[in-house]
């Protein structure tokens, strides 16, 4: 048995007071997870302590909280990791508290409906099959299947909706949870609708391309399910398969980022807004859509001039790289370019046995 301190943020909905935090002091195994500390304090302490659970066994993701910032599923947490590890050199304190980015109804239970179930709903989450329909079972290639795998291991914990830094500015944005769950049917050889789905995702303001790669959410996922390689797997399909030229500019500001790294062996960030908005060439500045975009995007650069993360001359004039190491970068270019298929990564699974070490 060992003594520890639990810090909760609590909150009643029923009373005036805001969010508050409450210290709990319990005595449990190391061994013992985090649910079941703030169980002990339900049944011992306080018995209004809310928290949403089931399985216990890190199937079913309802435990989803944050532990010491971080997002985690509470019956999957030791307490010694996360004294360990915790906030406090105390050695013995956890700090345990609801997600973010959604609403919470009571202590650590939030509103996944309002959020969460929302957008999943948002992607039509189920499969629409192609016809006709086979008489029997459909016939689906190995590595197919297996590419959409990671993505079916998801639980809906809600651990990479509670990270994601995107939607803490945009609310409105697909989220990780909901593009890794279109990923699954835009995947799967069966559904008949990949390009409209893919469209779909591509020209909603708030889809594919209002991703800003933090990775918290693969950081954050408890079952490697990895949202944002999705959300990259879904431009990479709508762009280079399906030459969706969307109106947010996701594709052009991906094909000038990839052109402007194969020139230059750099990013040449002078160029990239122009040829984003105005065409993929060295005359998109002259473009009125760039010209626009141009000056609206004047006061954020001289923030960045007068801080001194942007040295004008050298942003004009662009990185240069010598010439046989621009020459390599090309070379990584011709190797990925000159495959029939484009290889997708599945650091899931593989699908491939690996040999156990000799003896």
């Amino acid at each position: 048995m060992a003594d520890y301190t639990l810090r909760v943020r609590r909150f009643d909905p029923q009373t005036t007071r805001g969010p508050y935090w409450e210290r709990f002091e319990l005595e449990l195994e190391p061994h013992r997870s985090v649910l079941e500390a703030v169980l002990d304090v339900r049944d011992r302490v306080d018995g209004s302590l809310g928290i949403r659970c089931s399985c216990r066994a890190a199937i079913c993701g309802s435990c989803g909280v944050r532990v010491n910032g971080r997002p985690a599923l509470a019956c999957n947490t030791r307490l010694r990791d996360a004294a360990a590890g915790g906030l406090h050199p105390d050695g013995r304190t956890v700090v345990v508290e609801p997600m973010g980015n959604m609403p919470v109804l009571k202590d650590l239970i939030v509103d996944m409906d309002a959020v969460h179930w929302k957008k999943i709903h948002r992607v039509t989450p189920w499969l629409l099959n192609r016809r006709p329909v086979p008489e029997r079972e459909y016939l689906v290639p190995h590595d197919d299947m297996a590419d959409v795998t990671q993505t079916m291991a998801c639980i809906q914990c809600g651990a990479c909706v509670s990270d994601c830094l995107s939607m803490e500015v945009d609310p409105e944005f697909v989220g990780p949870a909901a593009a890794a769950k279109a990923y699954r049917f835009v995947g799967d050889p069966r559904d008949a609708e990949q390009p409209a789905r893919l469209r779909d995702l591509a020209e909603d303001p708030h889809g594919i391309y209002d991703c800003t790669h933090c990775f918290n959410c693969i950081d954050a996922c408890p079952k490697g399910v990895a949202p944002m390689s999705q959300i990259m797997r879904l431009r990479r399909i709508s762009g280079s398969d399906h030459h969706i030229v969307d109106r947010n500019n996701g594709e052009r500001h991906e094909e000038a980022f990839a052109t402007l790294v194969h020139d230059y062996g750099l990013l040449h960030e002078a160029e990239l807004l122009p040829r984003s908005y105005g065409g993929n060439s060295w005359f998109g500045k002259f473009h009125p859509s760039a010209g626009m975009e141009l000056v609206e995007s004047l006061p954020a650069i001289a923030r960045a001039v007068a801080r001194g993360k942007v040295k004008p001359a050298q942003a004009l004039r662009g990185h240069r790289l010598a010439k046989r190491d621009l020459d390599a970068v090309r070379k990584v270019y011709d190797v990925v370019e000159g495959r029939a298929r484009r290889s997708e990564l599945n650091l899931y699974l593989s699908g491939v046995e690996e040999e156990a070490p000799a003896p």
